[in-house]
Protein backbone atom coordinates (compact mmCIF):
# COMPACT_ATOMS: atom_id res chain seq x y z
CA UNK A 1 0.00 0.00 0.00
CA UNK A 2 2.61 2.55 0.99
CA UNK A 3 4.49 1.52 -2.29
CA UNK A 4 1.62 2.37 -4.38
CA UNK A 5 1.16 5.73 -2.72
CA UNK A 6 4.87 6.65 -3.40
CA UNK A 7 4.06 5.28 -7.20
CA UNK A 8 1.01 7.47 -7.00
CA UNK A 9 3.12 10.71 -5.57
CA UNK A 10 6.12 10.00 -8.34
CA UNK A 11 3.55 10.03 -11.50
CA UNK A 12 1.76 13.05 -10.41
CA UNK A 13 5.91 14.93 -9.45
CA UNK A 14 6.32 13.89 -13.18
CA UNK A 15 3.63 15.07 -14.86
CA UNK A 16 3.86 18.50 -13.03
CA UNK A 17 7.24 18.18 -14.58
CA UNK A 18 6.87 18.11 -17.66
CA UNK A 19 3.74 20.60 -17.67
CA UNK A 20 6.33 22.84 -16.13
CA UNK A 21 8.78 22.22 -19.08
CA UNK A 22 6.03 22.34 -22.01
CA UNK A 23 4.90 25.77 -20.88
CA UNK A 24 8.58 27.15 -21.60
CA UNK A 25 8.78 25.42 -25.15
CA UNK A 26 7.28 28.78 -27.41
CA UNK A 27 4.72 27.85 -30.11
CA UNK A 28 5.71 25.99 -33.15
CA UNK A 29 8.64 23.85 -31.62
CA UNK A 30 6.59 21.53 -29.27
CA UNK A 31 8.12 18.56 -30.67
CA UNK A 32 11.79 19.51 -30.31
CA UNK A 33 14.20 17.52 -28.58
CA UNK A 34 14.69 18.34 -25.05
CA UNK A 35 18.55 16.97 -24.54
CA UNK A 36 19.95 18.92 -28.02
CA UNK A 37 19.51 22.05 -29.58
CA UNK A 38 16.84 22.03 -33.04
CA UNK A 39 19.92 22.21 -36.14
CA UNK A 40 18.67 24.69 -37.59
CA UNK A 41 17.57 26.88 -34.80
CA UNK A 42 20.67 26.68 -32.77
CA UNK A 43 22.23 29.84 -31.47
CA UNK A 44 25.51 28.37 -29.45
CA UNK A 45 28.15 28.99 -32.92
CA UNK A 46 31.77 28.29 -32.46
CA UNK A 47 34.70 29.18 -34.64
CA UNK A 48 34.29 26.38 -37.26
CA UNK A 49 30.53 26.38 -37.60
CA UNK A 50 28.62 27.97 -40.61
CA UNK A 51 25.16 29.86 -39.53
CA UNK A 52 22.57 29.02 -42.63
CA UNK A 53 20.47 31.58 -43.60
CA UNK A 54 17.06 32.19 -41.74
CA UNK A 55 15.13 33.12 -44.80
CA UNK A 56 12.28 30.65 -44.17
CA UNK A 57 11.58 30.83 -40.33
CA UNK A 58 8.25 29.97 -38.60
CA UNK A 59 6.93 32.66 -36.12
CA UNK A 60 9.22 32.23 -33.29
CA UNK A 61 11.67 29.54 -32.68
CA UNK A 62 13.74 28.63 -29.98
CA UNK A 63 17.28 29.92 -28.97
CA UNK A 64 19.35 27.18 -26.79
CA UNK A 65 21.51 28.71 -24.38
CA UNK A 66 23.49 25.41 -22.37
CA UNK A 67 23.24 26.36 -18.59
CA UNK A 68 26.80 24.44 -17.70
CA UNK A 69 29.56 21.70 -19.72
CA UNK A 70 31.13 22.51 -22.67
CA UNK A 71 29.90 22.67 -26.65
CA UNK A 72 30.99 19.54 -27.23
CA UNK A 73 28.65 18.14 -24.33
CA UNK A 74 25.59 19.91 -25.10
CA UNK A 75 23.46 16.90 -25.46
CA UNK A 76 23.43 16.59 -21.67
CA UNK A 77 22.98 20.19 -20.97
CA UNK A 78 19.66 21.77 -19.96
CA UNK A 79 18.35 24.79 -22.33
CA UNK A 80 16.96 28.41 -21.66
CA UNK A 81 14.43 29.12 -24.34
CA UNK A 82 13.71 32.78 -25.37
CA UNK A 83 10.88 33.73 -28.39
CA UNK A 84 12.86 35.24 -31.77
CA UNK A 85 10.78 36.67 -34.29
CA UNK A 86 12.28 37.25 -37.98
CA UNK A 87 15.57 37.62 -37.26
CA UNK A 88 18.66 37.34 -39.67
CA UNK A 89 22.09 36.89 -38.57
CA UNK A 90 25.10 38.07 -40.62
CA UNK A 91 28.89 37.01 -39.83
CA UNK A 92 30.92 39.22 -38.46
CA UNK A 93 34.57 39.76 -38.15
CA UNK A 94 36.30 42.01 -35.11
CA UNK A 95 39.04 43.42 -35.07
CA UNK A 96 41.08 40.90 -33.03
CA UNK A 97 40.75 38.74 -36.14
CA UNK A 98 38.03 36.43 -34.20
CA UNK A 99 34.90 35.41 -35.76
CA UNK A 100 31.31 36.78 -34.06
CA UNK A 101 28.05 36.11 -35.11
CA UNK A 102 26.03 38.96 -34.45
CA UNK A 103 25.96 42.28 -35.87
CA UNK A 104 22.48 43.37 -35.28
CA UNK A 105 19.02 42.61 -35.85
CA UNK A 106 15.40 44.35 -36.34
CA UNK A 107 11.60 42.52 -36.95
CA UNK A 108 8.42 44.36 -37.29
CA UNK A 109 6.49 44.13 -33.32
CA UNK A 110 6.26 46.79 -30.84
CA UNK A 111 8.61 46.65 -27.57
CA UNK A 112 12.05 45.81 -27.82
CA UNK A 113 14.61 42.83 -26.13
CA UNK A 114 17.99 42.70 -26.79
CA UNK A 115 20.68 41.54 -24.69
CA UNK A 116 24.50 42.74 -25.04
CA UNK A 117 27.11 39.94 -25.63
CA UNK A 118 29.95 38.31 -24.27
CA UNK A 119 32.86 35.87 -25.91
CA UNK A 120 35.95 33.98 -24.95
CA UNK A 121 38.33 31.72 -26.45
CA UNK A 122 38.04 29.20 -23.47
CA UNK A 123 35.24 30.89 -21.08
CA UNK A 124 32.25 32.62 -21.63
CA UNK A 125 30.52 35.28 -19.26
CA UNK A 126 26.91 36.61 -19.35
CA UNK A 127 27.11 40.40 -20.16
CA UNK A 128 24.85 41.68 -16.92
CA UNK A 129 24.35 45.01 -17.78
CA UNK A 130 21.33 45.50 -20.16
CA UNK A 131 20.82 48.51 -22.60
CA UNK A 132 18.23 49.30 -25.17
CA UNK A 133 15.61 46.59 -23.06
CA UNK A 134 12.04 46.70 -22.83
CA UNK A 135 10.82 48.10 -19.31
CA UNK A 136 8.44 44.77 -18.67
CA UNK A 137 11.30 42.03 -20.07
CA UNK A 138 14.23 40.49 -18.12
CA UNK A 139 16.74 38.54 -19.77
CA UNK A 140 18.88 36.07 -17.91
CA UNK A 141 21.81 34.34 -19.11
CA UNK A 142 24.34 32.05 -16.87
CA UNK A 143 27.68 31.67 -17.22
CA UNK A 144 28.81 29.23 -19.24
CA UNK A 145 31.94 27.62 -19.63
CA UNK A 146 33.45 26.17 -23.14
CA UNK A 147 36.69 25.66 -25.12
CA UNK A 148 34.96 27.56 -28.19
CA UNK A 149 33.48 31.21 -28.95
CA UNK A 150 30.09 31.56 -28.13
CA UNK A 151 27.52 34.27 -28.17
CA UNK A 152 24.55 34.73 -27.78
CA UNK A 153 21.68 37.19 -28.35
CA UNK A 154 17.70 37.16 -27.72
CA UNK A 155 15.03 39.20 -29.20
CA UNK A 156 11.40 39.84 -28.26
CA UNK A 157 9.43 42.08 -30.10
CA UNK A 158 11.23 45.18 -31.19
CA UNK A 159 10.53 47.33 -34.00
CA UNK A 160 13.23 49.64 -33.15
CA UNK A 161 16.75 49.93 -34.93
CA UNK A 162 18.85 48.74 -31.87
CA UNK A 163 22.91 49.21 -31.56
CA UNK A 164 24.99 46.11 -30.22
CA UNK A 165 28.01 45.96 -28.14
CA UNK A 166 30.31 43.11 -28.31
CA UNK A 167 32.70 42.42 -25.61
CA UNK A 168 35.59 39.90 -26.07
CA UNK A 169 36.78 38.90 -22.86
CA UNK A 170 40.19 38.35 -23.27
CA UNK A 171 43.27 37.46 -20.59
CA UNK A 172 43.96 41.13 -20.03
CA UNK A 173 40.18 41.64 -19.22
CA UNK A 174 37.14 42.80 -21.34
CA UNK A 175 37.71 45.06 -23.79
CA UNK A 176 34.66 46.70 -26.46
CA UNK A 177 35.33 45.40 -29.85
CA UNK A 178 32.79 47.92 -31.87
CA UNK A 179 29.61 50.25 -31.48
CA UNK A 180 27.67 48.67 -34.06
CA UNK A 181 24.40 50.30 -35.87
CA UNK A 182 22.40 48.40 -38.38
CA UNK A 183 18.71 48.79 -39.98
CA UNK A 184 17.16 45.47 -41.30
CA UNK A 185 13.67 45.08 -43.12
CA UNK A 186 10.91 43.79 -41.24
CA UNK A 187 10.66 41.02 -44.22
CA UNK A 188 12.12 38.09 -44.05
CA UNK A 189 14.43 38.73 -47.31
CA UNK A 190 16.48 41.13 -45.23
CA UNK A 191 20.31 41.10 -45.54
CA UNK A 192 23.09 42.80 -43.79
CA UNK A 193 23.88 45.72 -43.93
CA UNK A 194 27.70 45.46 -44.24
CA UNK A 195 27.21 43.04 -47.26
CA UNK A 196 27.92 44.82 -49.80
CA UNK A 197 25.20 43.91 -52.53
CA UNK A 198 25.84 42.53 -55.28
CA UNK A 199 25.36 43.94 -58.58
CA UNK A 200 23.28 42.59 -61.31
CA UNK A 201 24.58 42.31 -64.61
CA UNK A 202 21.96 44.67 -66.10
CA UNK A 203 23.58 47.25 -63.29
CA UNK A 204 26.77 46.91 -64.78
CA UNK A 205 28.49 47.29 -68.44
CA UNK A 206 28.96 44.41 -70.70
CA UNK A 207 31.97 42.86 -71.34
CA UNK A 208 31.86 42.47 -74.97
CA UNK A 209 30.37 45.12 -77.56
CA UNK A 210 29.35 44.94 -80.50
CA UNK A 211 28.77 48.04 -82.16
CA UNK A 212 26.51 48.63 -85.35
CA UNK A 213 29.28 48.32 -88.21
CA UNK A 214 29.98 45.02 -86.60
CA UNK A 215 26.45 43.73 -87.07
CA UNK A 216 26.25 45.19 -90.29
CA UNK A 217 29.22 42.63 -90.81
CA UNK A 218 27.45 40.26 -89.33
CA UNK A 219 24.35 40.13 -91.57
CA UNK A 220 26.13 40.19 -94.47
CA UNK A 221 27.91 36.64 -93.41
CA UNK A 222 25.09 34.98 -92.19
CA UNK A 223 23.35 35.44 -95.73
CA UNK A 224 26.38 34.66 -97.52
CA UNK A 225 27.02 31.07 -95.69
CA UNK A 226 23.22 30.39 -96.17
CA UNK A 227 23.29 30.74 -100.02
CA UNK A 228 26.69 28.07 -99.87
CA UNK A 229 24.70 25.34 -98.49
CA UNK A 230 23.27 22.92 -100.27
CA UNK A 231 19.27 21.78 -98.71
CA UNK A 232 17.97 19.11 -100.02
CA UNK A 233 14.44 19.87 -100.36
CA UNK A 234 11.92 17.54 -100.08
CA UNK A 235 8.41 18.83 -99.34
CA UNK A 236 6.15 21.24 -101.48
CA UNK A 237 6.26 23.85 -98.98
CA UNK A 238 10.08 23.84 -98.57
CA UNK A 239 10.01 23.95 -102.51
CA UNK A 240 7.66 27.13 -102.46
CA UNK A 241 10.03 28.62 -99.82
CA UNK A 242 13.04 28.32 -101.99
CA UNK A 243 11.40 29.65 -104.77
CA UNK A 244 10.37 32.79 -103.00
CA UNK A 245 13.92 33.00 -101.99
CA UNK A 246 15.38 32.77 -105.40
CA UNK A 247 12.83 35.66 -106.91
CA UNK A 248 13.97 37.54 -104.08
CA UNK A 249 17.00 37.53 -104.92
CA UNK A 250 16.63 38.29 -108.62
CA UNK A 251 13.72 40.85 -107.74
CA UNK A 252 13.38 43.59 -110.68
CA UNK A 253 15.19 46.99 -110.01
CA UNK A 254 13.12 49.32 -108.00
CA UNK A 255 14.32 53.23 -107.91
CA UNK A 256 11.37 54.98 -106.83
CA UNK A 257 8.13 53.60 -105.24
CA UNK A 258 4.61 55.39 -104.55
CA UNK A 259 3.74 53.62 -101.15
CA UNK A 260 7.86 53.14 -99.98
CA UNK A 261 10.51 55.45 -99.53
CA UNK A 262 14.10 54.08 -100.89
CA UNK A 263 16.36 55.13 -98.31
CA UNK A 264 15.23 53.74 -95.51
CA UNK A 265 15.71 50.16 -96.87
CA UNK A 266 18.95 48.35 -97.20
CA UNK A 267 17.45 47.25 -100.60
CA UNK A 268 14.03 48.37 -101.47
CA UNK A 269 14.07 45.77 -104.40
CA UNK A 270 13.93 42.56 -102.29
CA UNK A 271 11.92 44.09 -99.78
CA UNK A 272 9.12 44.66 -102.18
CA UNK A 273 9.31 41.57 -103.81
CA UNK A 274 9.47 39.98 -100.52
CA UNK A 275 6.24 41.38 -98.98
CA UNK A 276 4.71 40.59 -102.29
CA UNK A 277 5.85 36.94 -101.82
CA UNK A 278 4.47 36.78 -98.13
CA UNK A 279 1.19 37.89 -98.96
CA UNK A 280 0.55 35.33 -101.85
CA UNK A 281 2.11 32.59 -100.28
CA UNK A 282 2.69 32.92 -96.60
CA UNK A 283 0.47 30.27 -94.34
CA UNK A 284 0.79 30.23 -90.41
CA UNK A 285 -0.54 27.85 -88.23
CA UNK A 286 -1.20 29.21 -84.54
CA UNK A 287 -0.89 26.77 -81.75
CA UNK A 288 -3.89 27.31 -78.95
CA UNK A 289 -2.62 26.20 -75.73
CA UNK A 290 -0.83 29.11 -74.38
CA UNK A 291 -2.08 30.05 -70.96
CA UNK A 292 -5.51 31.82 -71.29
CA UNK A 293 -4.51 35.35 -69.42
CA UNK A 294 -1.19 35.85 -71.10
CA UNK A 295 -2.78 34.66 -74.44
CA UNK A 296 -6.35 34.99 -75.54
CA UNK A 297 -6.51 37.82 -73.52
CA UNK A 298 -3.29 39.54 -74.86
CA UNK A 299 -2.24 43.19 -73.59
CA UNK A 300 -2.56 46.77 -75.24
CA UNK A 301 -1.34 48.95 -73.33
CA UNK A 302 1.75 49.86 -71.58
CA UNK A 303 5.31 48.90 -72.69
CA UNK A 304 4.63 45.20 -73.47
CA UNK A 305 1.54 46.25 -75.89
CA UNK A 306 4.07 45.14 -78.68
CA UNK A 307 3.85 41.18 -77.66
CA UNK A 308 -0.57 41.69 -77.17
CA UNK A 309 -0.83 43.82 -80.44
CA UNK A 310 0.76 40.80 -82.50
CA UNK A 311 -0.94 38.24 -80.42
CA UNK A 312 -4.52 39.54 -81.01
CA UNK A 313 -3.76 40.39 -84.25
CA UNK A 314 -2.48 37.06 -85.74
CA UNK A 315 -5.31 35.47 -84.05
CA UNK A 316 -7.78 37.51 -85.59
CA UNK A 317 -6.22 37.15 -88.79
CA UNK A 318 -7.82 34.95 -92.19
CA UNK A 319 -5.98 35.55 -94.67
CA UNK A 320 -1.99 34.44 -93.20
CA UNK A 321 -3.42 31.53 -90.45
CA UNK A 322 -4.40 27.81 -91.60
CA UNK A 323 -6.31 25.43 -88.81
CA UNK A 324 -4.30 22.63 -91.15
CA UNK A 325 -0.86 22.33 -89.87
CA UNK A 326 0.16 20.55 -92.71
CA UNK A 327 -0.71 23.91 -95.21
CA UNK A 328 1.70 26.39 -92.89
CA UNK A 329 5.34 27.67 -93.69
CA UNK A 330 5.81 28.67 -90.47
CA UNK A 331 4.08 27.45 -86.91
CA UNK A 332 3.31 30.33 -84.47
CA UNK A 333 3.48 29.55 -80.40
CA UNK A 334 2.37 31.46 -77.78
CA UNK A 335 5.24 32.44 -75.39
CA UNK A 336 3.66 30.57 -72.73
CA UNK A 337 2.98 27.48 -74.47
CA UNK A 338 6.78 25.60 -73.56
CA UNK A 339 6.63 23.79 -77.07
CA UNK A 340 10.39 22.61 -78.67
CA UNK A 341 9.88 24.26 -82.04
CA UNK A 342 12.37 23.82 -85.12
CA UNK A 343 13.61 26.57 -87.89
CA UNK A 344 9.76 26.96 -88.86
CA UNK A 345 8.47 28.07 -85.49
CA UNK A 346 8.48 31.47 -84.13
CA UNK A 347 7.39 33.31 -80.99
CA UNK A 348 6.87 36.73 -80.33
CA UNK A 349 8.07 38.38 -76.77
CA UNK A 350 8.55 41.55 -75.06
CA UNK A 351 8.93 40.59 -71.95
CA UNK A 352 12.26 41.25 -69.91
CA UNK A 353 12.54 37.26 -69.42
CA UNK A 354 11.93 36.09 -72.74
CA UNK A 355 15.78 35.48 -73.89
CA UNK A 356 16.66 33.75 -70.53
CA UNK A 357 13.08 31.36 -70.48
CA UNK A 358 13.60 30.33 -74.66
CA UNK A 359 17.23 30.06 -74.25
CA UNK A 360 17.20 25.96 -74.14
CA UNK A 361 13.39 24.64 -75.70
CA UNK A 362 12.93 27.11 -78.09
CA UNK A 363 16.52 27.49 -79.03
CA UNK A 364 16.26 26.81 -82.84
CA UNK A 365 13.32 29.06 -83.25
CA UNK A 366 13.29 32.18 -85.00
CA UNK A 367 12.84 34.68 -81.76
CA UNK A 368 11.23 38.14 -82.14
CA UNK A 369 12.44 39.91 -79.47
CA UNK A 370 12.18 43.33 -77.73
CA UNK A 371 15.85 42.48 -76.23
CA UNK A 372 17.77 42.18 -79.23
CA UNK A 373 20.91 41.76 -77.44
CA UNK A 374 23.16 40.18 -79.15
CA UNK A 375 25.28 39.23 -75.40
CA UNK A 376 22.07 37.28 -74.92
CA UNK A 377 21.73 34.81 -77.73
CA UNK A 378 20.33 37.07 -80.34
CA UNK A 379 21.55 35.80 -83.58
CA UNK A 380 21.97 38.66 -86.39
CA UNK A 381 19.86 37.08 -89.38
CA UNK A 382 17.67 34.44 -87.86
CA UNK A 383 16.20 36.52 -85.14
CA UNK A 384 13.95 39.35 -85.39
CA UNK A 385 14.59 42.85 -83.03
CA UNK A 386 10.71 43.57 -82.57
CA UNK A 387 9.91 47.80 -81.56
CA UNK A 388 9.15 48.27 -78.27
CA UNK A 389 6.21 50.67 -78.21
CA UNK A 390 4.68 52.22 -74.80
CA UNK A 391 1.00 52.35 -76.21
CA UNK A 392 -0.60 54.85 -74.10
CA UNK A 393 -4.71 53.96 -75.25
CA UNK A 394 -5.34 50.79 -76.43
CA UNK A 395 -8.32 52.10 -78.14
CA UNK A 396 -6.58 54.61 -79.90
CA UNK A 397 -3.16 53.97 -80.59
CA UNK A 398 -2.08 57.00 -82.51
CA UNK A 399 -3.02 59.27 -80.18
CA UNK A 400 -1.26 62.21 -79.87
CA UNK A 401 0.47 61.22 -83.16
CA UNK A 402 3.07 63.55 -84.67
CA UNK A 403 5.40 66.50 -83.97
CA UNK A 404 6.06 69.70 -85.17
CA UNK A 405 8.24 71.02 -88.06
CA UNK A 406 11.96 70.89 -88.06
CA UNK A 407 12.41 74.83 -87.98
CA UNK A 408 9.67 74.93 -84.79
CA UNK A 409 12.36 72.76 -82.76
CA UNK A 410 14.08 74.55 -80.98
CA UNK A 411 15.47 72.26 -78.15
CA UNK A 412 18.57 70.56 -79.54
CA UNK A 413 18.11 66.91 -77.41
CA UNK A 414 15.52 66.16 -74.74
CA UNK A 415 16.13 63.28 -72.54
CA UNK A 416 13.68 62.26 -69.23
CA UNK A 417 13.39 59.24 -67.02
CA UNK A 418 14.31 56.85 -64.52
CA UNK A 419 18.29 55.88 -63.35
CA UNK A 420 17.91 51.94 -64.65
CA UNK A 421 20.99 50.27 -65.32
CA UNK A 422 24.47 51.95 -65.31
CA UNK A 423 24.51 54.17 -68.32
CA UNK A 424 21.89 56.54 -67.51
CA UNK A 425 23.60 58.14 -64.38
CA UNK A 426 26.36 58.47 -66.83
CA UNK A 427 24.80 60.82 -69.47
CA UNK A 428 22.81 62.93 -66.65
CA UNK A 429 26.41 63.48 -65.07
CA UNK A 430 27.63 65.12 -68.52
CA UNK A 431 24.81 66.96 -69.49
CA UNK A 432 22.40 67.69 -66.34
CA UNK A 433 22.10 71.57 -66.25
CA UNK A 434 25.04 72.06 -68.44
CA UNK A 435 23.58 74.18 -71.60
CA UNK A 436 20.29 75.43 -72.35
CA UNK A 437 19.39 73.86 -75.19
CA UNK A 438 20.55 70.19 -74.10
CA UNK A 439 17.41 69.28 -71.85
CA UNK A 440 18.60 65.90 -70.11
CA UNK A 441 16.52 65.19 -66.80
CA UNK A 442 16.00 62.55 -64.24
CA UNK A 443 12.39 60.99 -63.49
CA UNK A 444 9.78 63.26 -64.50
CA UNK A 445 6.80 63.10 -61.71
CA UNK A 446 3.86 61.59 -61.93
CA UNK A 447 0.84 62.86 -63.19
CA UNK A 448 -1.20 63.31 -66.40
CA UNK A 449 0.68 66.88 -66.53
CA UNK A 450 4.06 65.27 -66.54
CA UNK A 451 3.63 62.64 -69.14
CA UNK A 452 2.20 65.72 -71.44
CA UNK A 453 5.19 68.12 -70.41
CA UNK A 454 7.74 64.85 -71.73
CA UNK A 455 5.61 64.57 -74.75
CA UNK A 456 5.68 68.45 -75.75
CA UNK A 457 9.27 68.05 -74.83
CA UNK A 458 9.66 65.40 -77.62
CA UNK A 459 7.69 67.53 -80.04
CA UNK A 460 9.26 70.31 -79.63
CA UNK A 461 13.33 68.90 -79.94
CA UNK A 462 15.26 68.38 -82.69
CA UNK A 463 16.91 64.46 -81.33
CA UNK A 464 15.58 62.28 -78.75
CA UNK A 465 18.23 60.66 -76.65
CA UNK A 466 17.65 56.80 -76.31
CA UNK A 467 19.99 55.64 -73.63
CA UNK A 468 19.49 51.87 -72.56
CA UNK A 469 18.13 51.13 -69.43
CA UNK A 470 18.25 47.13 -67.59
CA UNK A 471 18.27 46.07 -70.93
CA UNK A 472 19.83 47.39 -74.23
CA UNK A 473 16.34 47.93 -75.52
CA UNK A 474 13.86 51.08 -74.62
CA UNK A 475 10.77 52.31 -75.67
CA UNK A 476 11.78 55.69 -76.48
CA UNK A 477 12.70 55.13 -79.96
CA UNK A 478 9.68 54.33 -81.26
CA UNK A 479 8.08 57.21 -78.99
CA UNK A 480 10.84 59.68 -80.67
CA UNK A 481 9.34 58.14 -83.76
CA UNK A 482 5.71 58.62 -82.86
CA UNK A 483 6.52 62.29 -82.44
CA UNK A 484 9.21 62.95 -85.12
CA UNK A 485 12.11 63.75 -83.43
CA UNK A 486 15.23 62.09 -84.64
CA UNK A 487 16.32 59.16 -82.45
CA UNK A 488 20.38 59.19 -81.06
CA UNK A 489 20.35 55.93 -79.97
CA UNK A 490 23.21 54.80 -77.30
CA UNK A 491 23.02 50.99 -76.51
CA UNK A 492 26.55 49.26 -76.98
CA UNK A 493 25.15 45.30 -78.41
CA UNK A 494 21.72 46.49 -79.73
CA UNK A 495 20.18 45.50 -82.46
CA UNK A 496 17.92 47.92 -83.87
CA UNK A 497 14.20 47.21 -85.02
CA UNK A 498 13.96 45.33 -88.54
CA UNK A 499 17.58 45.40 -89.05
CA UNK A 500 17.69 42.90 -91.99
CA UNK A 501 15.25 45.33 -93.74
CA UNK A 502 15.57 48.80 -92.32
CA UNK A 503 18.73 51.53 -92.76
CA UNK A 504 18.77 52.87 -89.69
CA UNK A 505 20.95 55.59 -91.11
CA UNK A 506 18.59 56.87 -92.77
CA UNK A 507 16.52 58.17 -89.88
CA UNK A 508 18.51 57.69 -86.40
CA UNK A 509 21.64 58.37 -85.28
CA UNK A 510 23.57 55.29 -83.44
CA UNK A 511 26.47 56.38 -80.97
CA UNK A 512 28.83 53.97 -79.03
CA UNK A 513 28.46 54.48 -75.48
CA UNK A 514 31.68 56.45 -74.87
CA UNK A 515 30.51 59.04 -76.52
CA UNK A 516 28.22 60.76 -74.28
CA UNK A 517 31.06 62.96 -73.01
CA UNK A 518 31.08 64.20 -76.79
CA UNK A 519 27.42 64.13 -77.12
CA UNK A 520 26.63 67.71 -77.65
CA UNK A 521 29.51 67.96 -79.96
CA UNK A 522 28.03 65.50 -82.06
CA UNK A 523 24.92 66.67 -82.45
CA UNK A 524 26.22 70.12 -83.26
CA UNK A 525 28.32 68.74 -86.18
CA UNK A 526 25.59 67.67 -88.15
CA UNK A 527 25.33 69.76 -91.08
CA UNK A 528 21.62 71.03 -91.57
CA UNK A 529 21.10 69.39 -94.50
CA UNK A 530 21.51 66.00 -93.30
CA UNK A 531 19.27 66.68 -90.00
CA UNK A 532 16.23 67.80 -92.36
CA UNK A 533 17.14 64.08 -94.63
CA UNK A 534 17.34 62.41 -91.00
CA UNK A 535 13.74 64.36 -89.61
CA UNK A 536 11.79 63.31 -93.25
CA UNK A 537 13.13 59.86 -92.55
CA UNK A 538 11.44 59.61 -89.49
CA UNK A 539 8.44 61.20 -90.68
CA UNK A 540 8.64 58.58 -93.35
CA UNK A 541 9.25 55.45 -91.47
CA UNK A 542 6.68 56.28 -89.10
CA UNK A 543 3.54 53.95 -90.37
CA UNK A 544 5.89 51.30 -90.17
CA UNK A 545 5.93 51.75 -86.17
CA UNK A 546 2.53 51.83 -86.32
CA UNK A 547 -0.22 49.66 -84.63
CA UNK A 548 -3.71 49.59 -85.99
CA UNK A 549 -7.21 47.86 -84.65
CA UNK A 550 -7.18 46.50 -88.26
CA UNK A 551 -3.98 45.85 -89.95
CA UNK A 552 -2.68 48.07 -92.54
CA UNK A 553 -0.11 47.20 -95.50
CA UNK A 554 3.42 48.29 -94.30
CA UNK A 555 2.41 48.90 -90.72
CA UNK A 556 3.66 47.26 -87.50
CA UNK A 557 2.08 44.05 -87.55
CA UNK A 558 2.72 42.76 -91.23
CA UNK A 559 6.74 44.55 -91.02
CA UNK A 560 6.72 42.10 -87.93
CA UNK A 561 5.33 38.94 -89.61
CA UNK A 562 7.37 39.93 -92.76
CA UNK A 563 10.95 40.16 -90.86
CA UNK A 564 9.71 36.61 -89.53
CA UNK A 565 9.69 35.01 -93.16
CA UNK A 566 12.26 37.08 -94.77
CA UNK A 567 14.53 35.57 -92.42
CA UNK A 568 13.27 31.98 -92.74
CA UNK A 569 13.49 32.58 -96.79
CA UNK A 570 17.26 32.77 -96.08
CA UNK A 571 17.36 30.32 -92.87
CA UNK A 572 18.06 27.22 -95.52
CA UNK A 573 19.52 24.27 -93.36
CA UNK A 574 20.80 21.09 -94.75
CA UNK A 575 18.93 17.92 -93.97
Amino acid sequence: MGNRRLLFLLGILAVNYLLFQSILVPYGNGNASWSSPPEKYALLLHDNVSFSSLHSTPKYFTVWNPLKGNASEISDSSASIAMVKKVHIPIIEDETGHRNWIKGMHNDAKSGLVSELGANRNDVHSVHEKKDVGKNDNLELESVGSRRSFIAILAKESNMDFSVKQFVETKNGTSTVSQLKNKYSASDNSTAGSMPRRKMRCEMPPKSRTLIQEMNHILVRHRASSRAMRPRWSSKLDLEILAARFEIEHAPIITHDKELYAPLFRNLSMFKRSYELMEHTLKVYIYKDGDKPIFHQPILKGLYASEGWFMKLMEENKHFVVKDPAKAHLFYMPFSSRRTGGADHFLVACHDWAPYETRHHMEHCIKALCIADVTQGFKIGRDVSLPETYVRSARNPQRDLGGKPPDQRPILAFYAGSMHGYLRPILLKHWKDRDPDMKIFGPMPPGVASKMNYIQHMKNSKYCICPKGYEVNSPRVVEAIFYECVPVIISDNFVPSFFEVLNWDAFSIILAEKDIPNLRQILLSVPEEKYLKLQLGVRRVQKHFLWHAKPLKYDLFHMTLHSIWYNRVFQIKGR
